[in-house]
């Protein structure tokens, strides 16, 4: 895969809470099923970024971040252990055709093969799951889905 020369992919650092929350802006642009608002999600940031539960890597040449992708880690007893699931990935328009988001896919997978990961996930989009496919992801069916706010 050609990349461009200058391209780094590094952990995400409280530093970059204003460009990861532009990124995060682009993606759920015109969606109303943002889980939280983004003084919600600026809060606690730091405290995601921090987590041991959850990496959030950024691509970024000598510009800025061009794109991030975030994942979690969760148990299942069918791994006897953990697993790691892609939460969300958002490459800025200006890293795009640059192979950005395939380069962020690749990294978390060998983060969560280095974490000893049998298996990463994610829930594509239509509109994503050939990017995916590409990538060596098997569709496996859609997700379901209850929300769990006060009153329910």
């Amino acid at each position: 895969m050609s990349i461009d020369p200058g391209v780094i992919v590094r952990p995400a650092r409280t530093g970059d809470v204003a460009v990861i929350e532009n990124l995060l802006e682009q993606l759920f642009a015109g969606h109303s099923d943002v889980r939280a608002d983004s003084a919600a999600r600026w809060a606690a940031m730091p405290v995601l970024l921090a987590s041991e539960r959850m990496r959030v890597l950024v691509a970024e040449d000598g510009q800025g971040v061009l794109g991030l992708i975030s994942f979690s880690f969760d148990l299942a007893l069918r791994y006897a252990g953990e697993y790691a699931q892609v939460e969300e990935l958002i490459v800025d328009p200006r890293g795009r055709g640059r192979k950005i988001g395939a380069l962020l896919v690749r990294a978390a997978i060998d983060a969560a093969r280095g974490r000893g990961c049998r298996e990463i996930g994610l829930y594509a989009r239509e509109e994503t799951r050939a990017f995916y496919e590409k990538l060596g992801f098997t569709y496996a069916g859609p997700e379901v889905r209850m929300a769990l706010t006060e009153g329910r």
